[in-house]
């Protein structure tokens, strides 16, 4: 009788795993069905919010449904971050997450409430974006040689304005700052848009940025750009040496946005997201604004889950041992 029982829930536990497997895959055999919801976990107008959005627009006509931007912002990204973790793992919730929110944030927050290998199912990778030395127009160093010499004599009077505590533009500052030996006042932002309006305004001496934010400033003359922290010159800022020519070789930095989805998401869903992605990417018109901003668009085998997978796990290596210390 007890083998029996056993029997009868055991058949009803595999019963019930058929039929939920069924209805995801019904599920996603109609998704989507409805509006899309996408976190930038930045303010408006920042580097991964104007990314996304130019992604997005050219996704949410393949995958026929509106995909609408949520600027969720807050520690370094990790609030937002935090918050697509914990949603519904049906495809209605991502979030377009970067170096700082899915790697650096796993050395800086000790008590992180996601992880972002364990909770998130990588979607692409969509651009990758140069990190440029940037200050206000008037700052008195000329170029990057001076800059270093003046900052390391006035470091307790300068100041570096960031986006917020694991964002890209404090993590790469923080390795501008570890390869200089030096710790200015850092002075943070609710998102790179915000902050790139302190430089403009003259309100913080300098800051790393990425360049999607940084071109049509520089090319107005109302920052400056000392080096681009890149192998080659960037074909949008012709003029702006890498940091190699400028003399500080030692200091490469690009950063990364990609899509994720919560961890459970059902595959074929994914599929259809990295599709629509990757479809994106490969419209002329999507490519030209994203070159234009000076992103580097990542070649076809850069833009699987699984390429973004490796990414994830490789910067969260390569960033821990530089960060660990800023936490201490």
């Amino acid at each position: 009788m007890k083998l029996y029982s056993r029997m009868l829930v055991g058949g009803a536990l595999a019963a019930a795993v058929g039929l939920s497997a069924i209805a995801a895959h019904a599920q996603a055999e109609t998704y989507p069905t409805r509006t899309i919801t996408m976190i930038v976990p930045f303010a408006a107008g920042g580097p991964t919010d104007v990314i996304s959005r130019i992604v997005t627009g050219h996704m949410a006509q393949t995958l026929g449904q509106t995909i609408v931007i949520e600027n969720v912002v807050g520690a370094g990204g990790t609030t937002a971050s935090a918050r697509a973790a914990r949603a519904a793992n049906d495809g209605y919730t991502l979030i377009t997450g970067h170096m700082g929110t899915h790697a650096a944030s796993v050395p800086l927050y000790p008590s992180l409430a996601y992880h972002p290998q364990k909770d998130f199912e990588p979607v692409s990778l969509l651009a990758g974006t140069p990190i440029l030395i940037l200050a206000r127009k008037d700052f008195p160093p000329k170029d990057l040689k001076e800059f270093v010499t003046y900052v390391k004599a006035n470091v307790e009077k300068v100041n570096a304005a960031h986006a917020g505590v694991g964002s890209v533009s404090h993590v790469s500052c923080q390795l501008l700052n570890s390869i200089l030996d030096i710790k200015p006042t850092g002075v943070p932002f609710n998102g790179t848009g915000p902050a790139m309006n302190a430089l403009v305004g003259g309100q913080v001496d300098y800051m790393c940025d990425q360049i999607v934010n940084a071109v049509p400033q520089i090319n107005g003359g109302t920052i400056k750009a000392y080096a681009i922290a890149t192998p080659e010159r960037n074909p949008s800022l012709p003029g702006v040496p890498t940091t190699a020519e400028a003399g500080l070789p030692a200091f490469q930095a690009q950063a990364w946005n990609a899509i994720f989805a919560p961890k459970g998401t059902p595959a074929p869903i994914i599929a259809k997201l990295n599709a629509a992605a990757v479809k994106a990417l490969d419209d002329e018109g999507v490519r030209k604004r994203l070159l234009d901003l000076g992103s580097v668009i990542p070649a076809a085998g850069q833009r699987t889950p699984e390429a973004l997978a490796a990414l994830v796990k490789g910067e969260i290596e390569k960033w821990t041992p530089v960060l660990k210390p800023a936490t201490n």
